[in-house]
């Protein structure tokens, strides 16, 4: 593809980069067959090549975003399935970043939106504020009909009501920082905590704790780390994203600085895609800085990555269990992990079903469920249906974001890979199962 931006338009690294992306698009279109809202919509400015061009419109212009543009890449999943159709290697995840920034920064949008992407950016990264904003949405829930049906702010607070669990698990207890192997230490590393799985389900923590342990690995919750900035990244807030990343590479460094480590290690694939990017995301920062993060990067491993290096083994007879598994599109598009929780779950003794379209995401996507309801809704409606027609018992998936979306009181049970590893290593059977955890 040409570009036509001007030699001081390229003096922005962002624009440069850019540019290179841009340049190596072909548009073949390959990557319309595999994007959701295209396969929805129909729409060709709701496909990777239409918002490429829009884009690039955008960015060579160089003045403020438009509505059309903005409206199209707001319906962007960043589901990354485009990246793995693409045969001409075609970055559209920094592109669209990129885009979203520009968004941010030059596009004044109807204040209630305003609010409300600022609401969910100050909010949702941090586990005490976001158990707070829970515990008021379960009080508000009996005044959803209330909400006038017309209006787009309203049909998003509906759809915030209707996520928003019924009850919260117990926060999770302030435990050790270090948790020291079982036998023989034969690794360490450090667990990235986050921030809405700590609140929304603390016992996928538990269960990886329990099962790297077990494994004779050590594992640190770093003080200072938390929310990976995935979610301020996604919504174009550049700086609030920045600085949580920052507070993680500051924590992590110092572990690495002193008794080493052999990963970061990440249950929620959709922080792993953004810790795994840190590298790219400060490589204009002050040259320390900048080191120290393509280190963090370097060593960030999804959960299944350490348990396959590491020897997972189960403990227990196979339990005749069916399970969905759902792949992540994170884990699948943005890290190109597609065989290791496979493989682990029926090493575990799961017999494994994959539903059709398994590539096609499930609407959740950090913020855009909420933000989108009425696309989300018709994805997650088409991914329950293609889960059930496997006739599994239970669905697995290795993101927090997906069970949430995928869940519900009218849904298959939905349970994170490593709780049911966990089970299967000696661990409490998962809630989810119908079981209490002895």
């Amino acid at each position: 593809m040409q570009t036509q931006f001007s030699a001081a338009q390229l003096a922005d690294p962002d624009t440069r980069e850019s540019n290179a992306i841009l340049r190596s698009c072909v548009h073949c279109g390959f990557c319309t067959a595999t994007c959701p809202t295209f396969v929805l919509l129909g729409d060709e400015l709701d496909s990777p090549r239409g918002r490429i061009y829009l884009i690039k419109d955008m960015l060579e212009g160089g003045g403020p975003a438009t509505e059309p543009v903005v409206r199209h890449v707001d319906r962007c999943l960043s589901c990354l399935s485009c990246m793995t159709t693409c045969p001409s290697g075609v970055n559209y995840m920094h592109l669209v970043d990129h885009a979203r920034k520009h968004i941010e920064e030059t596009y004044v949008r109807p204040w209630p939106e305003r609010m409300l992407r600022r609401l969910l950016g100050t909010l949702l990264p941090h586990p005490g504020r976001f158990r707070l904003a829970l515990r008021g949405a379960a009080l508000a829930r009996p005044l959803r009909g209330l909400l006038p049906a017309g209006p787009q702010i309203f049909r998003r607070l509906r759809a915030m009501l209707d996520l928003a669990p019924a009850a919260l698990p117990p926060a999770p207890r302030p435990g050790p920082q270090v948790h020291r192997a079982q036998g023989q230490r034969r690794g360490r590393v450090a667990l990235l905590s986050g921030c809405a799985q700590t609140v929304l389900a603390p016992s996928i923590n538990d269960a990886t704790i329990r099962l790297l342990t077990r494994l004779g690995v050590e594992v640190v919750v770093s003080p200072g780390q938390g929310c990976c900035g995935a979610l301020n990244h996604h919504m174009g807030q550049h700086d609030p994203a920045m600085r949580l990343a920052a507070a993680n590479i500051a924590a992590w460094t110092r572990e690495m600085e002193g008794e080493g480590l052999d990963a970061v290690v990440i249950n929620a694939s959709g922080c792993g895609t953004t810790v795994k990017d840190y590298g790219f995301m400060f490589r204009e920062a002050e040259p320390a800085l900048a080191a120290q993060a393509a280190a963090v990067a370097a060593l960030a491993k999804d959960v299944s990555e350490v348990l396959v290096r590491f020897g997972y083994a189960p403990s227990r007879p196979a339990p005749g269990l069916e399970v969905a598994y759902h792949a992540a599109c994170s884990l699948q598009h943005g890290q190109k992990i597609t065989a290791a929780p496979k493989q682990l779950l029926r090493q575990a003794g799961f017999a494994v079903r994959e539903p059709a379209e398994a590539h096609l995401c499930c609407g959740s996507a950090g913020t855009y469920n909420l933000l989108q309801p009425e696309i989300a809704g018709q994805l997650r409606e088409r991914k329950r249906a293609s889960l059930r027609a496997t006739g599994a018992a239970v669905v697995a998936s290795g993101n927090i974001g997906c069970l949430t979306q995928l869940g519900g009181a009218d849904a298959m049970p939905v349970v994170h890979t490593v709780e049911l590893l966990d089970w299967m290593a000696g661990g409490p059977e998962p809630a989810a199962l119908g079981a209490t955890a002895p």
